[in-house]
């Protein structure tokens, strides 16, 4: 390779057009991240000039250049951008906003001065001149906004074109999605307008200042590949260790490149394999626990995981990537790894929706209040293997019970990414059954990895404290949806599927703050305060009284499963604390879920109804959540 330092004229101006390799990332520079600053830069250089003082070079950083092979005398000189997309692509919007500012202020005698780094001239010799004309021809995702923006004439024509993105009064929408073509152009283009106009000086001086400070006075450092330089390895070595790509903008790269040594038609790949990881789905953020990645990283993660069966690092995820073509497909092209990406794509997009008819996306939508994403791997390595439907199912119902009794019965889920990847090297060296997974969680011992039997999963539902206790919200509220689906299961009805539960709130039957209008067993009312000594009472290890002994237990009956089950808000609110019939009476008016109907006929509601009903729905969840031996 070789380098020079350049002038922004010494780059533009020639006969040439700078590619951006359509499989990377787009334009993603702003005006808090990058604009700002540079525009006072280029100010800062453009005020020496005025005030006579030779302005310093101002040194924008490097770009890495691979010039391509050129076999005919028609066409411009093409040069591919391994590194600088973004600095070249904002110094072509700078340089438009020159050309609208000076036809806005009159001063279009000058444009001449910075059309020739804008657009490539004498269409006669180019094969195409509606793009070669531009000295820059971005990524696939900016080409539509890059042209509208580079071929308007003036400020009204702007807004013409982007009429969507503009008041009545002619001014830039706030809160709203612009292109960030045209957003570059209204800033850079607002800004030098009130520059020229500064009253100190001519606007003609002021402009050609401004004009010299650009092209004059900014420089890169411009490193040319040669044929002996590998642009890939290049490209991850400025990359790879920065925060400006994310290690799926290097997986896109590499692929690609991979496909052009291959003489793969990587324009072909990238429409009818690889768009659809473009979508906004896949580059939309989501956390776990303190990691916050595109959804694309994820989905990538776990795919390794599935594939290689083992623990990947997800910091170092572009290299575990690499590392896992060279060596579990090394006699996969790009096009292969493209299809068995989306292929788990597929699979995973369903998974974390939840919505479908499939096993996964049932399975996902049964999981999802538990955020159990150490399983992922797992589901999607049942979900793409050559076995039916039905034994999928049968698989992903014993997952679900396995979480499910394991959560009820209070015991942690701390170790599920060595219990579950486990369970994959398992299924992966022998048979992917039911049979098998069933025999693999049924193997499984001590307290942070064994599956609950009947008898501790039951004794749980009927004893616990689940809420508040051992489930937060959102896995009471699935809980109770999965016991009422069963229960609309068991009798004839007229709604066979249990519709959105998600918008009911979980009540209390006997409410947590019972004190004012639930007497005791024995008929006596008790305060908060008796309460509360009765709990310091049973930290201390002090024996107590049998009117305690009355309050422990109601305190205790109230968290558990009998207790618990699911109403409309306002409904809950009104009546939260009443007494048991009124609370009866709103049941009757307001509810046609299974769970509350045997509730209307009851006169009362105390610790044996709450032990009765626990007991019912525990049984209900043995056949909701089965474990088979």
């Amino acid at each position: 390779m070789k380098s020079e330092t350049l002038t922004i004229q010494q780059i533009f101006q020639n006969q040439r057009q700078y590619r951006v390799p359509f499989y990377q990332r787009a334009y993603v520079w702003t005006q808090r991240n990058q604009w700002s600053a540079l525009l006072e830069d280029i100010f800062e250089k453009a005020q020496s000039r005025l005030s006579g003082t030779k302005p310093t070079p101002h040194f924008l950083g490097a770009v890495v250049l691979e010039p391509q092979l050129k076999n005919s005398l028609l066409g411009v000189d093409t040069i591919h951008i391994i590194d600088g997309q973004q600095r070249l692509t904002t110094l072509q919007y700078i340089l438009a906003s020159i050309r609208l500012s000076l036809r806005a202020t009159g001063l279009s005698e000058l444009e001449g001065l910075v059309l020739t780094c804008l657009k490539n001239t004498n269409e006669a010799t180019m094969r195409n001149k509606k793009v070669e004309c531009f000295k820059l021809w971005p990524t696939f995702r900016d080409q539509t906004h890059f042209i509208q923006s580079l071929n308007v004439d003036n400020i009204d024509d702007l807004r013409n074109v982007f009429s969507d993105s503009f008041t009545q009064h002619g001014t830039l929408r706030k809160h709203f999605n612009h292109p960030p073509s045209l957003e570059a152009l209204w800033f850079f283009t607002e800004a030098f307008i009130k520059w020229i106009k500064i009253e100190n000086h001519s606007p003609q001086e002021n402009a050609v200042a401004l004009i010299e400070a650009v092209l004059t006075d900014l420089k890169l450092v411009s490193i040319f590949l040669e044929a002996e330089d590998d642009a890939q390895i290049i490209f991850e070595t400025l990359n790879g260790r920065g925060a400006e790509l994310h290690a799926t903008d290097l997986i896109r790269n590499y692929i690609f490149m991979c496909a052009e040594h291959e003489n793969i038609n990587a324009i072909e790949l990238y429409e009818n394999e690889w768009k659809i990881f473009e979508d906004k789905y896949w580059s939309e953020k989501q956390r776990r626990g303190r990691i916050n990645k595109p959804r694309m990283e994820w989905l990538v993660h776990a795919t390794l995981q599935s594939e290689r069966q083992r623990e990947i690092d997800l910091s170092r995820l572009y290299n575990e990537y690499r590392d896992y073509v060279s060596k579990d497909l090394p006699s996969q092209r790009a096009d292969l790894q493209v299809k068995r990406l989306k292929q788990y794509a597929s699979q995973y997009k369903e998974l974390v929706g939840g919505f479908g008819t499939t096993p996964i996306s049932h399975f996902g939508h049964r999981i999802a209040a538990y955020d159990v994403t150490t399983l992922y791997p797992l589901a999607l390595f049942i979900s793409i293997a050559n076995i039916a439907d039905d034994e999928k199912a049968a698989m992903y119902n014993d997952l679900v019970s396995y979480v499910v009794r394991r959560s009820v019965c209070g015991l942690t889920p701390k170790n599920y990414n060595n219990v579950f990847m486990n369970v994959l090297r398992h299924l992966s060296k022998t048979e992917i059954s039911s049979v098998e997974l069933r025999n693999i969680l049924n193997s499984l011992n001590g307290e942070a990895s064994r599956w609950p039997g009947d008898s501790e999963f039951l004794n749980a539902c009927i004893n616990a404290p689940l809420y508040p206790g051992r489930l937060d919200a959102p896995k009471m509220r699935s809980m109770l949806t999965e016991l009422e689906r069963e229960l609309c299961r068991q009798v004839k009805t007229e709604k066979p599927d249990v519709p959105n539960l998600s918008n009911l709130d979980i009540d209390h039957l006997m409410p947590q703050s019972w004190y004012s209008c639930w007497p005791l067993e024995n008929g006596h009312m008790v305060t908060n305060s008796d309460a509360t000594v009765m709990n310091q009472i049973v930290l201390s290890g002090t024996d107590l009284t049998p009117e305690q002994l009355l309050v422990r237990k109601r305190q205790q009956a109230i968290a558990t499963l009998g207790n618990l089950t699911l109403l409309n808000l306002s409904v809950n609110r009104s009546v939260q604390n009443a007494v048991f019939l009124k609370k009866r009476d709103a049941l009757i008016v307001h509810t046609n879920l299974r769970l509350n109907i045997p509730l209307i006929l009851k006169d009362k509601w105390d610790e044996s109804e709450i032990q009765e009903r626990g007991k019912k729905l525990g049984e209900i969840a043995l056949k909701v959540w089965p474990k088979y031996d």
